[in-house]
Parts: C-alpha cells; sequence; structure tokens
C-alpha cells in the first residue's frame, strides 16, 4: 500500500542564492507531487551573508507558503537527484524538505529563552508554551542557537509536559559567535533562542542516537559523588575491594588495554553513564556518553560533563572511527529488525556532530551511506551541528560527536 504521508528533499550546490532557491524550490515541489504541509530548510554557513535573504526568496518561491523551520550550519546534508545522501562540509549548500502529511496537525513555534517557563513550574505551563495539548502526544523536531537558547532547560521541561514524546533536533552552527548563525520559522529569521515543529495524528517520529562510543573495562557504582564530579567508585558487581578513588579505578584500568587503545585513551576517553538503574545487561545504547573534564591528582576525583550522584554506575568509553561506524551500524541494523517498519519509512532527519564527517571517518557521505544501506529509499536531509539533539532511555538530551536520525513514517 503507497503511503499516503510524502516526503520530498532537494539539495543544491550552486553558489547563488537566487539559483539554489530556485532549484531547490523546484525539485522538491516537482517529487512531492502534492501540496506541502511542512518544510525543513537547511543553509549552509558559507551564505552566512544572506541569511535574511532566504526566507523571503523561498516564501516567494514556494505557492502555498507551508509551516516551515530551519537552521545555519557549517555542514549541510541532502539528497541529490540520483537519490544518494550526501554531507556538504565547508562549500556552498541549500537543503530544502518538503512534507505532505494528512492527517497530521503541524505546530511550529518560535521561543526566546526569556520566555521558559521556571523549571519548578507545572506542566501547563510548558503546554501554554508550545500551544499542543498533552492529549494530541506529539513528536518533536528541535533547533537551536547554541549561545541564547537555555536548550537544556528546553529540554528537561519537554520531557516534563511531554514524557514519553520523542524530540530530535540540533543547535544550529556555522559561526564561532552570537548572531552568527541562523534559525528560520515560518519565514522569519531569529537569532536566538529555539524554533521547533510538534507533529501529532497519523505520524511516528522513530529516533536513533549513535553516540560512537564503546565500553572498555568494567562498570562501576558511584560510591561518592557531588554535582558534576566522581570522587570514589566501586565494582558495580558487589564485588571487589571496597571503594577507591576514581582516578585509582583509572589507573588500574589503563595497563589492561591494547596498546592502540593506550594511545586512544589519551585523548579519547569518555564516561559512559547509565540511564537505566535496573538493567542488568548493558548495551550501547544504554549509555549516555560525556565528556570526562579533568582529573584532580590530590583527591583522585574526576570531573565529568553531566551531574552523577551515588548510587549510578558509569563505565570508560573510547571513541574512534573505527568504534563510531560499528556503533552507528549496529543501531541501525537492531532498529530495521526491532521495527521491522523500515518500509513504511517516508523521510528522514540527520543532525551530525561537527566532529564527525569527513574529519572522523577521512571520506565523505559515511554516517548518511551507512544508514541508507539499511533504510533504503527514504530521503534524508539534515546538518552538522554544535550538539545534538535525542533520546537516550526515554529522556532527551544534548550530546556531542553524535549522530542523531529522526525516522518519520505512518502509525
Amino acid at each position: 500500500m503507497a503511503n499516503s504521508l510524502k516526503w520530498a528533499n532537494a539539495l543544491s550546490t550552486l553558489a547563488s542564492l537566487e539559483a539554489a532557491v530556485e532549484e531547490v524550490a523546484t525539485k522538491a515541489t516537482q517529487q512531492l507531487e502534492a501540496e506541502p504541509d511542512l518544510g525543513f530548510v537547511f543553509i549552509s554557513s558559507a551564505f552566512a551573508s544572506e541569511y535574511s535573504r532566504l526566507m523571503p526568496l523561498l516564501r516567494s518561491r514556494l505557492s502555498n507558503a507551508p509551516p516551515l523551520i530551519g537552521c545555519s550550519g557549517g555542514g549541510i546534508i541532502g539528497t541529490d537527484s540520483s537519490g544518494e545522501s550526501q554531507e556538504l562540509e565547508g562549500e556552498p549548500g541549500l537543503s530544502l524538505t518538503l512534507a505532505h502529511l494528512p492527517g497530521v496537525k503541524v505546530q511550529t513555534f518560535a521561543i526566546s529563552a526569556d520566555r521558559l517557563p521556571d523549571l519548578d513550574s507545572s506542566p501547563e505551563k510548558w503546554v501554554d508554551l508550545i500551544g499542543v495539548s498533552q492529549a494530541e502526544q506529539p513528536q518533536f523536531v528541535l533547533l537551536a542557537d547554541p549561545f541564547s537558547s537555555r536548550i537544556n532547560d528546553l529540554l528537561e521541561g519537554l520531557d516534563f509536559a511531554y514524557a514519553g514524546s520523542a524530540k530530535v533536533g540540533g543547535l544550529a552552527s556555522g559561526g564561532p559567535v552570537p548572531s552568527s548563525t541562523g534559525l528560520f520559522c515560518n519565514y522569519k529569521l531569529h537569532r536566538q533562542g529555539t524554533v521547533g515543529v510538534a507533529l501529532s495524528g497519523n505520524i511516528v517520529l522513530e529516533t536513533i542516537v549513535a553516540q560512537g562510543c564503546r565500553p572498555i573495562g568494567q562498570p562501576y557504582r558511584v560510591a561518592a559523588g557531588e554535582r558534576n564530579v566522581v570522587m570514589q567508585l566501586e565494582d558495580a558487581v558487589g564485588e571487589g575491594s571496597g571503594p577507591k578513588s576514581a582516578l585509582e579505578a583509572l589507573r588500574s584500568l589503563i595497563p589492561t588495554l591494547s596498546e592502540e587503545d593506550r594511545r586512544l585513551a589519551q585523548n579519547s576517553l569518555f564516561v559512559g553513564v547509565v540511564r537505566d538503574e535496573f538493567k542488568l545487561n548493558l548495551e550501547p545504547g544504554d549509555f549516555l556518553i560525556r565528556n570526562l573534564l579533568g582529573v584532580d591528582p590530590n583527591t583522585g576525583a574526576i570531573a565529568i560533563g553531566d551531574r552523577v550522584r551515588a548510587g549510578q554506575r558509569i563505565q570508560f568509553h573510547l571513541r574512534d572511527a573505527k568504534t563510531s561506524a560499528l556503533d552507528l551500524e549496529t543501531l541501525v541494523d537492531k532498529y530495521q529488525r526491532q521495527t521491522q517498519q523500515s518500509d513504511r519509512s517516508v523521510g528522514a532527519l540527520m543532525f551530525s556532530c561537527l566532529g564527525r564527517g569527513v574529519g572522523l571517518y577521512g571520506e565523505a557521505n559515511f554516517d548518511s551511506s551507512l544508514f541508507g544501506r539499511y533504510i533504503a529509499n527514504v530521503p534524508v536531509s539534515g546538518f552538522f551541528c554544535s550538539g545534538e539533539i535525542g533520546p537516550v532511555a526515554g529522556s532527551t538530551f544534548l550530546h556531542g560527536y553524535t549522530s542523531v536520525f529522526g525516522i518519520c513514517r505512518e502509525p
């Protein structure tokens, strides 16, 4: 049975913004063969001086001006005329997705940080902010400014108000200072805050979050910790010689690694925090990967990029290109086998870290091509982010060095 949902993407590499808009609008409209109900646009930072011109050009070219969100990126992802995904890094690029979504309620929004409710507020405050009831069970795509959005507060609030709903997206990229990135919502340019869309009704948004790490050694339980500092660890299985300093645990782990992994641990060592305290057999998707920020040789404490508390389980992780590729392949293969819905997928959004791509793999189009080998004939669009938004074990987080996919299909 043909999908009633339709999804089309067009990608342009033309250096003229007018010509690029004309190309993507023409191709996406022709491919869709239906009235668009939603658009996504991602524009390369090569056009940074022309962000203000994008929305008027698109509005004049799209006849019914559907609701639309988008942002700037240091790299742009789209699907070329042959149906192959392309990741354009460091060159002009414009990616336009149009979607025909019968039976789907589309609610776009633009939120400045000063409008966010207090984190002690009721769920109703967050519902009022978005304009979609909890009963509608919306799913979210979020694009945020890296400097001004208070994105972690927003994610925590949306998880509180809309527990269990999928939320994916990324932080706009393309410039090192505030106001150097661009956000777009309904044909207006925004320089701060967050833009997004809530989708409810006849659509399912499924997620893949590939953090690109593999565990080393054994899981530990935090015996003593405060804020983001781990002071003491003990064996998670309840064996061993009792608590030891976090640094002592790390020092005892390093000699057990291969020579290659010891070299990798010098600059690619991370900490995975277990999200499900009740799960015994841990898999890659059970860890929230966080940076190891530093160590204190005097106290033996280590600082990581997240809050910790006594009783949590953690495990040290390593990241490299081979591990990153295997992690994504494992997750996409698992998704395809478990859902058995990939043949009903109509479109996918990809949010990948600026630290991946050619810089990590040494070749272009790696993540998007790997995704396409398992979930074929699905247009992929997105951008390279300053941080990626996606769920781990039922809660939504801001990630780094990650590729997040949001896959849309009918229920």
